[in-house]
């Protein structure tokens, strides 16, 4: 019967996070379907293990008169076999009920003053799950030398046509991936996007950053990337506030980088709500 309900509960948390589209903040959406195949196997599955259980109930039965006519049974054999059924359905119904019951929680400026950022991947860290606080988006690593040299160019060619690029929902990786492979293309042009703002260190009153975590495949891969802004202004803005900024880019040294990095001068700002879904996703 538990191996019925431990189906039965993977079935209905799938089911749950498909209808409530929750889905998205554990996965990129790209791979929707295999967990929507998933519910569909587990269904199976649950009923398979319901008819199991009762055919194995009537068998039992018949087993029970046989082991009361014999004395020497090993008590010492069921109990070893409870304590590792009780280990094996306690680590699978963890991650059941913790899903079910406690709320999903988000990823915010917490986790960026935990990890910290940096502007790049460290040296020699050639793990792709490792990078969860990166400052300028690198997808290399997923792709062959030559997939990855043809994807730049036709981003390139893509987002440096016209006088603004928006970065939004659907772009937002691919595009600040190329300003920042190609900083030269978008100097002096005009960018918007939003994101949640972001105090780091050495930073003046008028600069801060503003972030949005993006997921590659899933959420063990989920980084936070976008840019530091300038402001004509000293602002009081607090980490976690959602900003829709608009201005022009060019550089700036960051003493904490020890380097040059890419800046947006901010000409036009208002606070906005958190989206629904505060994540961004790599397109393919």
């Amino acid at each position: 019967m538990i191996r019925f309900i431990i189906l039965f509960g993977f079935m209905y948390l799938l089911f749950h996070l498909h209808a409530t589209g929750d889905i998205s903040k554990y996965i990129n959406m790209r791979y929707a379907y295999l967990t929507f195949i998933m519910i569909f196997i587990f269904a199976f599955m649950s009923i398979y293990q319901l008819i199991k259980w009762n055919m194995q109930g009537k068998k039992d039965k018949k087993e029970e008169e046989h082991h009361h006519d014999h004395h020497g049974h090993d008590h010492s054999h069921d109990e070893n076999t409870i304590w590792k059924k009780f280990l094996v359905y306690g680590l699978l119904l963890l991650p059941l009920i913790t899903g079910i019951f406690l709320p999903i929680a988000t990823l915010n400026s917490n986790i960026v003053k935990a990890k910290g950022f940096h502007f790049a991947e460290i040296d020699n860290d050639k793990d792709p799950y490792a990078n969860h606080g990166i400052l300028r988006p690198n997808t290399r690593l997923y792709y062959s030398a030559d997939a990855y040299e043809k994807m730049s160019v036709s981003d390139r060619k893509k987002y440096d046509s016209g006088n603004i690029l928006a970065l939004n929902d659907g772009n937002y990786l691919r595009g600040l991936e190329t300003v920042y492979n190609f900083p030269g293309d978008f100097t002096n042009k005009t960018i918007s996007m939003r994101g949640f703002a972001y105090h780091g260190d050495a930073t003046s009153k008028n600069q801060l950053f503003l972030f949005r975590f993006g997921i590659i495949h899933c959420i063990a891969d989920a980084g936070v990337f976008g840019m530091m802004l300038k402001f004509p202004e000293n602002v009081n803005y607090k980490d976690d506030d959602w900003l829709q900024v608009q201005g022009t880019m060019s550089t700036v040294f960051y003493q904490p980088f020890q380097q040059t990095i890419p800046v947006l001068n901010v000409t036009k700002w208002h606070v906005i709500k958190a989206p629904k879904d505060p994540y961004v996703y790599r397109p393919y």
